[in-house]
């Protein structure tokens, strides 16, 4: 697909949507700069911060055990009026039963508060699982919370080339696009078409194996380094692409009616660099849209 189609197929996949705004979300870590875990003050203090910036009350984690997050979280969330997105990392059968323990402990009495559960953040993309086998650890968290919408998230070419067929056709409830132009190597100058046709090319697919059925489709990360980061073939790290970048794909893409989260809140200046398939390094610490002291690098008000 490309850009010129942009309108007709956001249109047909999300008629109910087009007349609004998107909604905003963020990607959110468990820990401080220096690596110790959060709590729930610290949430709360974080929720602030992106609510005055942006405007959103929405955000997502990856283990509802790491750090506590779903004990330290959820009251932070009720504290705050915020909606939060709990993860359940199903990679391995150790880290599937503390994420799915923790949110049976600490769910009751903040259920206003979760958003959705997602079971997985790309594991079909890294090869962990078939569409079925993902879908059987869905199915076995939606038994758990049959009252909360479960679904997974993963990248945008996992959708578009099929192998998240079962997972589609499956009945979950939501389902999570991540895009990121920047990992294409796109210039700044064509990002924007890159991820909206990314996109598109996984929401044609879930249109059409979905069959109408309602299902609560997202894009669940996109976002671009700022000053320090690594650049990665064409795509050069920088706030000022950052910026251009958030100002044309992500509130473009919000205009359409289609709920954006963005990668991520707050730098993470703890993470170790990441080592590619060619062995090179990468920094992963400058992808934060506000500093790890929650200053905005730019207006994040679309």
């Amino acid at each position: 697909m490309h850009f010129s189609t942009l309108a007709a197929a956001v249109i047909a996949a999300a008629p109910s949507l087009v007349a609004a705004e998107g909604q905003l979300g963020w990607a959110l870590g468990t820990k401080h700069a220096d690596g110790s875990c959060k709590y729930t003050a610290d949430y709360e203090a974080d929720f602030r911060a992106i609510k005055k910036e942006s405007g959103s009350t929405l955000v997502r984690g990856y283990s509802a055990d790491d750090c506590n997050f779903a004990q330290q979280i959820l009251p932070a969330a009720k504290n705050t009026g915020t909606k939060v997105v709990l993860g359940v990392w199903p990679d391995v059968q150790e880290s599937f039963r503390k994420d799915t323990d923790a949110i049976k402990k600490h769910l009751p009495g903040y259920e206003a508060q979760v958003h959705g559960i997602t079971v997985g953040s790309e594991t079909l993309y890294r090869g962990n699982f078939t569409g079925q086998e993902l879908l059987t650890k869905i199915n076995q968290v939606k038994a758990m919370f049959p009252d909360v919408a479960v679904g997974t998230a993963d990248s945008w070419n996992k959708y578009a080339d099929g192998t998240a067929n079962a997972v589609i056709e499956g009945g979950v409830d939501l389902l999570y696009i991540n895009a990121f132009a920047f990992w294409q190597g796109q210039t700044i100058h064509n990002a924007t078409n890159q991820f909206f046709d990314d996109i598109m090319q996984a929401t044609q697919v879930i249109q059409d194996k979905a069959k109408g059925r309602k299902i609560d489709l997202a894009c669940g990360e996109s976002g671009w380094p700022s000053d320090g980061g690594t650049n990665y073939e064409a795509a050069k790290a920088g706030t000022a692409n950052a910026k251009t970048y958030y100002r044309s794909a992500v509130c473009g893409l919000r205009a359409w009616g289609v709920n954006v989260f963005y990668f991520e809140a707050f730098d993470e200046p703890w993470k170790p660099d990441s080592v590619g398939d060619s062995g090179a390094s990468s920094d992963e610490t400058h992808w934060g849209a506000m500093t790890a002291g929650r200053k905005a690098k730019f207006n994040l008000k679309c």
